[in-house]
């Protein structure tokens, strides 16, 4: 007692002798010691080693980008994608921007975008390419700021000999005269014909486009869906092409996807245009398969619609494109959370999503057969409401096949959030979801990064929808699979919420980016402001002061099913060796984030490793291969190739 008592007269000593020499209140001159002592704690050795510490990074102004999408190139670099970075003025300048950001050296470069990628999708692909795809066409417009009556527009071609190009601007004419003129070019196919003789029939084809009247005012809303010409035609061609339009209005415009696809080389660092895709996509989820393709799912459309189903796959073999519409008709909201499990083919998504779409359609989690169509529903979710803006990821070796669902909130602007945290253990018979620890406090936006000692950290976030209220919680946690509980980590000095995404680098560390906060105060009256500053969290397992393990040397290549001998002059220590993919994310998004536990046997020189035979647990692509050992430390990882 004694002790307290004398420690609490010195910082009184402290206080009233800054605020003399400061000539201001005591009150602020507290606050100052406070934060000098709080400083004090957080750098010392035993507060790192116990809860890890995190670093500002102060990205040159010249290279400062609205981070968006964040992805780990096998090259080691992170490349963080803004496109317009959800300002509409950079949207119109097309001043479109992408930051190289490597974290070894702290060097980072601007690459210029070729389309505006902004919420798009995104993955790495297995020869370690970046595949991106969609993203925006036109910004919305909220209610009170639509002065043209504008909607969707199904242009129809009945004629099954000729495709036809619709170009932007057409004009469309209703039946009582109104103008209307398409916002971008349209590929019509022919008409299908089945038959012949007099049991001929023939389909029209149908492509959506946006129209926008050419005057003002309400004069133009039209709530019928009545039947358009198209001006400029033949008359033989305006029998086979017209127009049917949907309601004509002066309400909210959403969003409107593209169909564009990119590339981007990690070893030339040049993005590279690819065919489009079949549909136009604001929001999708790119999930990386077993075979090594791409299944694309959801999003907005180009007349800002969500896709009811019209799900495809990307070849990365022939870098084309499969409509899987007929088979694939599952509706879900924008960036459902979808990853393959270990049987072939067989998605399992957990509810978690980034948005758009009705409340009460979409939203049950469930098991998906991507080669039937068939979509079973998985039972036991907690708040299932809450889902909006929730994360998920596997926890722990993809070979356990369990799921984490984590926080969430209600849909659209809803102030209500989740706490929850809920596990789905794939390998049950009878799968369903078990309820697990809560957060702290209801959490929108967690980032989920899996860490190579079998944790996974989850960090930030906010209460309310995009930190409205100011209500972002700078927290973070590991959760521990084996244990199933949740365990403080330093609190992250920059609160971030909205477009924010987490990924691990090959040091063991995890790199943060973005936050696009609605408001910058308690009152939501100061419009928000982008966060580009960049924040890397140094786990305890790096701050205990044990010297982490090394690996001499590792081969490019680790075929599955196959051993190899990885040197290591550690060998006494080493207790486990892990695969972690190299993974990306937007929108706590992140479908291709895994960790893959290697049988491993030591040896007088180091450890030998046996990748597992099933590409279910390791698709293809570039890992990490990290070596830890009996405290839980990592090595620095070496970029190995999946083939």
């Amino acid at each position: 007692m004694r002790a307290k008592t004398r420690r609490y007269r010195q910082i009184a000593l402290v206080v009233v002798a800054a605020a003399v020499l400061l000539g201001v209140n005591v009150p602020p001159a507290f606050s100052y010691v406070q934060e000098w002592q709080h400083e004090r704690l957080i750098n010392s050795p035993e507060y790192k080693a116990q809860y890890g510490h995190w670093d500002t990074i102060e990205v040159p102004p010249d290279n400062r980008v609205n981070a968006i999408h964040a992805v780990l190139l096998n090259s080691g670099k992170v490349l963080l994608i803004a496109g317009s970075g959800n300002k509409e003025d950079m949207f119109a300048t097309r001043a479109l921007k992408s930051l190289l950001y490597d974290p070894t050296t702290g060097q980072s470069r601007m690459i210029p975008v070729p389309d505006d990628m902004f919420c798009g999708g995104q993955t790495v692909l297995p020869d370690g390419r970046v595949l991106f795809a969609g993203g925006t066409q036109r910004y919305e417009k909220l209610d009170g700021a639509v002065t043209n009556a504008a909607g969707a527009m199904r242009v129809k071609n009945e004629n099954p000999n000729a495709p036809r190009l619709i170009p932007a601007g057409t004009e469309f004419v209703s039946p009582t005269g109104q103008k209307y003129k398409s916002e971008y070019d349209v590929n019509l196919p022919p008409a299908a014909k089945t038959g012949v003789g007099r049991r001929t029939q023939v389909t029209a084809s149908e492509e959506k486009v946006f129209v926008e009247s050419e005057t003002a005012g309400p004069q133009a809303v039209n709530g019928n869906r009545d039947k358009y010409t198209v001006t400029g035609l033949s008359a033989a061609d305006s029998k086979n092409i017209y127009g049917i339009g949907e309601p004509m209005t002066l309400d909210k415009q959403d969003y409107q996807g593209t169909n564009k696809a990119y590339t981007f080389d990690p070893r030339t660092e040049v993005w590279t245009e690819l065919p489009d895709m079949n549909q136009p996509r604001w929001y999708p989820t790119l999930t990386p398969l077993s075979d090594g393709n791409v299944l694309t799912v959801a999003g907005l459309d180009g007349v800002g619609q969500v896709l009811n189903g019209l799900s495809e796959e990307f070849n990365p073999r022939t870098n084309t494109w499969i409509d899987r519409r007929e088979v694939l008709k599952q509706y879900f909201p924008t960036y459902p959370a979808l990853f393959e499990t270990e049987i072939p083919r067989r998605m399992v998504y957990t509810g978690s999503n980034a948005g758009y779409g009705p409340a009460q359609e979409g939203r049950v989690p469930g098991f998906w057969d991507i080669d039937t169509g068939a979509f079973t529903p998985i039972p036991g979710l907690r708040e299932p409401d809450l889902m909006e803006t929730s994360g998920s990821a596997f926890i722990g070796p993809v070979q356990d096949q369990r799921l984490v669902v984590v926080g969430g909130g209600g849909v659209g602007e809803s102030p209500v959030s989740s706490a929850r945290i809920d596990f789905l253990d794939l390998k049950n018979p009878n799968p369903s979801f078990t309820p697990g620890p809560n957060l702290a406090q209801p959490t929108r936006y967690p980032n989920l990064v899996n860490l190579p000692d079998d944790t996974t950290l989850i960090t930030n976030g906010s209460l309310d929808y995009r930190g409205k209220g100011a209500t972002n919680n700078h927290l973070a946690y590991t959760l521990d699979p084996a244990t199933n509980e949740l365990r403080p980590m330093a609190d992250p000095r920059i609160g971030r919420d909205y477009h924010t995404e987490a990924l691990l680098l090959p040091d063991g560390r995890v790199l943060v980016a973005g936050s696009d906060p609605l408001f910058d105060d308690e009152k939501n009256t100061i419009p928000g402001t982008f966060e580009q500053r960049i924040e890397i969290f140094t786990p305890p397992y790096l701050q205990s002061g044990t010297p982490r393990p090394t690996i001499s040397s590792a081969p490019g290549t680790m075929t599955r099913g196959s051993t190899v001998t990885i040197p290591t002059p550690d060998v006494g220590r080493i207790q486990k060796a892990r695969l972690m993919r190299t993974a990306s994310a937007t929108h706590v998004t992140t479908s291709d984030m895994r960790e893959v536990a290697l049988d491993m046997q030591k040896t007088p020189d180091g450890v030998t490793v046996t990748v597992p035979p099933q590409a279910t647990i390791v698709p293809p692509g570039p890992y990490m291969l990290f070596l830890v050992d009996d405290q839980g430390v990592p090595s620095e990882a070496k970029i190995v190739d999946v083939p």
